[in-house]
């Protein structure tokens, strides 16, 4: 359903929802022209996060924004015991549903933090769909779990605020949703200053929902379990990531400080490029032009060498 924030955020973009499941439904934005684009946000965002980017995206390539399961307009089922609903396989799923349903079998995507790790299972479960792939400010998860230490649990204390137990975290973010979000998003490098009104109060909104801060722990908690052994899998079995995949990340981030992200993914992907640029984790809100100069030409590169499309 459309958001009152769509028409301010994106104008000329068209709202659909999908059923992915008898009782989940994907809410997207979709407009442009072009080869199809997939974009995924991240936490505790929606997919207003791309606001800034969209216009300039749009005029070469048909872009579809989705709300991630657990979060925004799309649907926050109750999660089961082992968190399987909402593993970043069954998230990827529902994206692969609901680019076929729009026609697309084949499609290059720009994720984001959390959007990046559903990305990561989509291209390594899906690989005939998925050209080219760029993420965003992220390490692989199996590799920043295993490597965290003392400095990155405390700057994303968040990760393990959202794995405990049910109802404990969701009680502390209901109490004051603005808050919450304020504070994930306020104390990185850049604070506030980069996120326009509209935005902030479309994340807030969406956070408030009811069954929202559930989703967004139940993604955390299948991350933390679940999603790690179907990582772990595919290290022990050589599975790589074979689409194209640019990597970028912030100057200024917590995955630059903590993690060398470019060689991790060189652990996982077999053709990797990548560079930080001068800004912290909320890349496309705090550098939009910057990303969009670094994006483009590997996306026409794609289309230039013959990767696969719709």
């Amino acid at each position: 359903m459309s958001e009152p924030d769509d028409a301010v955020l994106f104008p000329g973009f068209r709202s659909c929802r999908l059923a992915v499941e008898a009782d989940v439904c994907i809410d997207a934005l979709v407009g442009g022209s072009g080869p199809p684009l997939l974009l995924l946000h991240g936490h505790p965002q929606t997919r207003a996060m791309w606001h800034k980017l969209a216009p300039a995206l749009a005029l070469s390539h048909t872009l579809v924004m989705p709300d991630l399961r657990g979060y925004g307009s799309s649907s926050k089922p109750a999660g089961l015991p082992d968190h399987a609903n909402y593993a970043k396989r069954r998230m990827a799923l529902d994206q692969i549903t609901l680019m076929r349903s729009l026609g697309f079998d084949a499609f290059d995507v720009l994720a984001h933090d959390r959007g990046a790790r559903v990305a990561h299972r989509l291209a390594m479960d899906h690989p005939a769909a998925v050209g080219r792939m760029v993420l965003l400010d992220i390490a692989p998860t199996l590799a920043m779990y295993e490597q965290t230490g003392f400095e990155f649990a405390t700057a994303y204390w968040h990760w393990f605020l959202l794995i405990q137990p049910a109802p404990l975290p969701e009680r502390l973010i209901e109490a004051d949703p603005g808050a919450y979000l304020r504070e994930v998003i306020g104390r990185r490098s850049a604070g506030l200053a980069p996120f326009a009104p509209a935005a902030l109060d479309a994340y807030e909104r969406a956070l408030s929902r009811p069954f929202a801060a559930h989703g967004i722990c139940e993604d955390y908690r299948a991350s933390a379990g679940i999603d790690l052994e179907h990582d772990r899998a595919d290290r022990a079995a050589g599975r790589m990531l074979h689409a194209p995949l640019l990597v970028l990340w912030g100057e200024q981030s917590v995955v630059n400080r903590c993690f060398r992200p470019l060689q991790e993914w060189q652990c996982v992907a077999a053709s990797v490029q990548g560079e930080a640029l001068p800004c912290g984790h909320y890349i496309a809100e705090e550098a939009p032009d910057l990303l969009f100069q670094r994006v483009m030409p590997f996306l026409h590169a794609g289309a230039t060498d013959g990767d696969a499309r719709a």
